[in-house]
This record gives C-alpha cells, structure tokens and sequence, in this order.
C-alpha cells in the first residue's frame, strides 16, 4: 500500500508541476541558483568543500600565484564542487525511485556517486599540495 501512495504522489507532484521547465534564461539561473542554495544548506560535506577551497584560494593569492597555477587550484576545487552536487543530485533521484526499500544497485549508485567525489576531493588535495607547498616554504623559510 505504502508503494502505491508513494507512486500516487509522484505522479500528483509531477502534476503539479514539480518537472519544471525552464523557459527563459533568467529561470535556468534561479533554478541553478536553487540548487547550489540546497547543496549549500542540506549537505555538510559540500559546505566543507567551500570552506576548503576558499582557503586554498586565499593562500594562493597571498602567495602571488601565477595565473595558471591559480587557475589549476580553481578547476580542481570547482570540480571537487560540482561531483558533490551530482552526488546529491544522485542520491534524491535513487530515493525517489526506490523510497526507503533497499536495493544493491541503489547502493551501487549511491557508492560510486560518493567514491567519484573522494577521487576529486584527494586528487585536488594533491594538486594544492603540488601547487602551494613549495612558494608557502620558501615564504616561510625567507
């Protein structure tokens, strides 16, 4: 019964309009808008990953980075962020597909959703290690 509900709500939200459709570019921005607001306030790691890569951003310009190592560091916290927000994005979709029944492929997605953002998240660790480690000790030592 609890399936069948759930099934009904769906199609009744989808109704109503919960598909929306952007139809000019202003509501693709509030749409996107919407979504980096919900990554931002509903999931701790993305707000983490914020932190982080605005503090990789300071030291880089307080060491006088070049701009293309700066550029590198902004990619590599960008693309840290926009893995988090698939990754939500991912989760809600499994959720909403299977409710709160378990599945090994819902588990499967959801893992491999995860693991993509930790492969971002150290690979960008590494190239900020790469990139400010050797100016920050010479600044420190000089």
């Amino acid at each position: 019964m609890t399936d069948e509900l759930s099934q009904a709500s769906r199609q009744r939200a989808a109704h109503r309009g919960a598909w929306r459709i952007a139809g000019d570019l202003p509501a693709s921005f509030r749409y996107a808008a919407q979504g980096l607001g919900y990554g931002f306030i509903s999931q701790r790691n993305f707000r983490i990953h914020v932190i982080i890569g605005a503090v990789v951003f300071a030291l880089g310009l307080w060491l006088q980075l070049a701009a293309l190592p700066m550029a590198v560091l902004v990619l590599t916290v960008a693309a840290v962020l926009v893995l988090e927000l698939l990754n939500t994005a991912i989760e809600a979709v499994v959720d909403l597909a299977i409710g709160r029944r378990f599945h090994p492929l819902a588990r499967i997605a959801k893992d491999c959703a995860a693991a993509a953002v930790l492969v971002a998240a150290i690979s960008s660790l590494l190239i900020a290690l790469l990139l400010l480690l050797p100016p920050l000790m010479e600044r420190l030592q000089g």
